[in-house]
C-alpha cells in the first residue's frame, strides 16, 4: 500500500475534503469534486482514507471551528498543520486539547448506557462522546459530539451541569436530552426542568415537554416538543417531520460509516417526513432517493453523493 504521507492522490483527497467542508464551497466546487471521484477508483479509496482521518478529528472539531471562525485557520494552514499533525507516524495522535480523549464514546449505530458515580444514568447515542468531571462542588459533563439522554440523581450540594458547544445546561432534578449537531445544540426536557446558559450569560428556563436550541449566534425561544419523537433514537428509530433534507442527511451520517455529501443546494430544503430504523441507514438513503426523485451515488459504500436527477 502507498504511504499516505507521500501519496499524491491522498494529498489531493485531503484538499478535496477540506474544500468540501468549507462553508464557501459552491456548486462549481461540488461538480468538480464529483468528477474527480468518478475519474478513478483510487480517488474514491483515497477520499475514504481522508474521511476516516476526519472522523478521528471530530472530537476536537468545535475547537477547529472556533479557530476557523476567528481567522486562525485557512485551507492552507489546515493542510500544512492540522491534518499533518493528526497523520504523524502511522496515524497516531499528538494533540492534547482538553477533552480530546473522551472518557466514553460510541461507534457508528452504537448505543451505550452509563451508570455514573453519583447514581445518575446517561444513555449515549450513536457516534457520540463525552467526558465526566465530578468534584466536591459540582457534577460536570462535557458532551464532545453526538447525543445523550440524562437521568439525573438528586444531590443538592452539587449541581449537575452538561457543557455542549458554547453553552451549558443545569439540571433541576430532571431527565433531558442534549444533541450536538454541527454548530447547534438542542436541549429537550422530558421531566421537570433545566436552565440553559450561553457563554455570553443569557439563561433560559426550559420546562418538561419543551426544547430550546442554541449556537454561537444566540439562543432561541423554547418550543413545545414531542418527547417520544425526540427520544426515538433510544429505540433505534429516528423520526423526521417536515425536516429539511440537508438535516436528514446529516443525521443519517451518524448511523453509517462514511460521508453523505449534498451536491445541490437547491434540494437541501426539500422537506422529509419519515421514520427510519437507525440500523438501516442505507435503506433510508434509498427510500429518500425514491421518494424525492433525487439520485444517490454510492461508490464503494463509503461516500454517498446526493444530487438532483
Amino acid at each position: 500500500m502507498t504511504d499516505p504521507e507521500t501519496d499524491p492522490i491522498y494529498h489531493e483527497a485531503l484538499k478535496w475534503l477540506v474544500r468540501m467542508k468549507d462553508d464557501k464551497a459552491n456548486a462549481q466546487d461540488r461538480h468538480a469534486f464529483t468528477a474527480w471521484l468518478a475519474a478513478s477508483p483510487a480517488n474514491v479509496a483515497a477520499f475514504e482514507r481522508a474521511s476516516r482521518l476526519w472522523d478521528r478529528f471530530d472530537i476536537v472539531k468545535p475547537e477547529y471551528d472556533r479557530m476557523r471562525a476567528s481567522g486562525g485557520l485557512s485551507r492552507r494552514t489546515l493542510m500544512l498543520g492540522g491534518f499533518a499533525i493528526l497523520a504523524v507516524g502511522s496515524g497516531g495522535y499528538v494533540l492534547s486539547r482538553p477533552g480530546f480523549f473522551a472518557d466514553h464514546a460510541t461507534d457508528v449505530a452504537e448505543r451505550r448506557t452509563l451508570q455514573l458515580a453519583d447514581g445518575s444514568v446517561v444513555e449515549l447515542g450513536s457516534y457520540s462522546a463525552l467526558s465526566v468531571q465530578f468534584n466536591d462542588r459540582e457534577r460536570r459533563i462535557v458532551l464532545h459530539r453526538g447525543e445523550a439522554f440524562f437521568q439525573v440523581a438528586p444531590d443538592q450540594g452539587r449541581p449537575f451541569i452538561v457543557e455542549a458547544g458554547p453553552g451549558a445546561t443545569q439540571a433541576l432534578g430532571t431527565a433531558f436530552d442534549i444533541k450536538l449537531a454541527d454548530d447547534a445544540v438542542t436541549v429537550s426536557v422530558t421531566e421537570h426542568a433545566v436552565a440553559v446558559a450561553l457563554d455570553a450569560g443569557r439563561t433560559v428556563a426550559v420546562d418538561e415537554g419543551w426544547q430550546v436550541s442554541y449556537s454561537a449566534n444566540g439562543i432561541g425561544a423554547p418550543k413545545a416538543v414531542d418527547g417520544e419523537q425526540v427520544t426515538a433514537w433510544r429505540k433505534d428509530r429516528i423520526v423526521f417531520e417536515d425536516v429539511p433534507l440537508r438535516r436528514v442527511l446529516r443525521e443519517l451520517e451518524r448511523y453509517r460509516r462514511g460521508r453523505i455529501l449534498l451536491m445541490d443546494d437547491s434540494i437541501g430544503d426539500m422537506p422529509v417526513t419519515a421514520i427510519f430504523e437507525t440500523r438501516q441507514a442505507e435503506q433510508a438513503l434509498r427510500t429518500i432517493a425514491e421518494t424525492l426523485s433525487i439520485r444517490v451515488l454510492n461508490p464503494g459504500g463509503f461516500v454517498a453523493v446526493v444530487y438532483r436527477r
